[in-house]
């Protein structure tokens, strides 16, 4: 009963409007049912290389590349405040962030290992594993990656890719406090400031954005205070 419930709740979170819009203005395509769009602009350069990924997959890993179909709805390439990708629940997205998929060193063998590593978190989620519990973060984390070090290891002239997915597969195993609500706030708040940096927004709208994000953060600690008194 309480597994049953657990995944209710995974499922009822719905897209933001903001990100319903985005997806109705991307450029997208189809990709064997799978909705895979862009917010860049023309010629779409991420759009070609998240597709040379897929296909990358499907080549030399048919058993990683049907779960990829199965647990996503959509790669959706965006700006994300921080981090390199992501998976959205609400989407059933596998969301990345453009700077990074544009690099000149982000290769579609690395952008296949993400897509891999998000997939799995949807296939995690879906059997009711969620991401809400700081405790579970790091072995959710690992097992994430163990999933792109066994993609990994069907590529050929992959070595170098090998040993770094090994060694931040390791790096997790130590660093548990990396994944924990503070650190996430953290990295959050400095992210925006950097994508709003990469949109050319003004110093102004940088320190405004900080102020009203402290405003927030303390209008919630402020109402968590009251219902715990209460």
């Amino acid at each position: 009963m309480e597994q049953r419930k657990k995944r209710r709740d995974l499922r009822a979170r719905k897209p933001a409007v903001i990100d319903r819009l985005g997806l109705w203005f991307s450029k997208s395509r189809d990709v064997d049912g799978l909705w895979v769009g862009t917010m860049e602009s023309e010629p779409w350069p991420g759009l070609a290389r998240v597709e040379d990924a897929l296909r990358l997959i499907e080549r030399h890993d048919s058993l990683h590349y049907s779960r990829v179909i199965d647990n996503l709805e959509r790669i959706w390439v965006n700006l994300l405040p921080s981090g390199l990708a992501s998976y959205d629940r609400s989407l059933k997205a596998c969301v990345f962030d453009e700077r990074y998929v544009l690099l000149e060193t982000t290769t579609p063998e690395r952008i296949a290992t993400t897509i891999i590593h998000e997939a799995t978190h949807a296939r995690l989620e879906g059997w009711g594993i969620g991401y809400d519990d700081e405790k579970k973060r790091a072995r959710i984390e690992a097992i994430c990656m163990r999933r792109e070090l066994n993609f990994v290891t069907k590529l050929p002239h992959a070595e170098v890719l090998r040993e770094e997915v090994a060694r931040t597969l390791e790096w997790y195993a130590g660093n548990h406090d990396y994944f924990s609500d503070a650190s996430f706030e953290q990295r959050e708040v400095q992210g925006q400031v950097e994508a709003l940096r990469y949109l050319g927004a003004p110093d102004w709208v940088h320190r405004f954005t900080l102020k009203l994000r402290a405003v927030r953060m303390w209008v919630h600690r402020f109402a968590g205070s009251v219902g715990r008194q209460t």
